[in-house]
């Protein structure tokens, strides 16, 4: 059957620019295009159709595809980050920043969030707020592994996509039940989509009519001697 919108499915995928790869779900490709990341969890992701958990130009393509599908598709800026605008562009004083600026490199600036440092005038620093990607046409390869139709397998994929994280969860009479590893809390990229997994859990997924987070504290036993 045809994939349609609110289907979850199982996505690979590489993502390249002017023949350069910048997102991949493939490890090996990763560490052959020198964009590796040894914290991150590689393999397919889980994603629901429709709902922008990749770029839209490749959701929308998924759509009416079938299971197994494998293709390629460019996509143009304005359906990946969009048109790059000059009015995103600004000029700071380089006292207001404290550590010393340099070109390429990211900084957060108070009000306006992360940009990129372009130039640097006199004391001037021009930061540039644009995605890196910003008004550039992208390519993608993907493939369609596979459909996602039981509900623990669901949240694992919403709690991998936002969270970057792989976690225990358990699912019975309407409520699933997320199982915290130690120190979760200290994760700030668990703190900052926490919500969105619980809203896109009980948004998209009409089985589940609660969502428990459990976090658990086992007193360590003495060593025998």
């Amino acid at each position: 059957m045809p994939i349609e919108k609110g289907d979850f499915v199982v996505l690979s995928y590489t993502g390249s620019v002017a023949g350069g790869v910048f997102d991949t779900t493939d490890e090996e490709v990763a560490r052959d295009s020198g964009i590796h990341s040894p914290g991150a969890l590689y393999g397919p992701v889980i994603v629901r159709v429709g709902s922008q958990h990749v770029i839209l130009g490749l959701d929308e393509t998924l759509e009416g595809k079938e299971i197994g599908y494998e293709g390629e598709v460019d996509i143009p800026a304005e359906k990946a980050f969009g048109p790059r605008e000059k009015e995103r562009i600004e000029a700071f004083n380089k006292n207001s920043f404290t550590e010393k600026p340099k070109v390429g490199v990211t900084i957060k600036v108070p009000d306006k969030g992360e940009g990129t440092v372009v130039d640097i005038i006199g004391n001037r620093v021009l930061v540039d707020f644009n995605h890196p990607l910003a008004g550039k046409e992208l390519h993608y390869w993907f493939r369609i592994e596979d459909e996602v139709t039981g509900v623990e397998e669901k949240v694992k994929g919403l709690i991998r996509l936002f969270a970057g994280r792989e976690m225990e969860v358990g699912f019975s009479d309407g409520v699933v039940t997320i199982d915290l590893p130690p120190g979760i809390n200290y994760d700030r990229r668990w703190v900052l989509w926490r919500s969105r997994v619980v809203h896109e859990a009980l948004e998209f997924i009409p089985e589940i009519t609660e969502v428990s987070l459990v976090e658990t504290f086992r007193r360590q036993e003495p060593e025998e001697a």
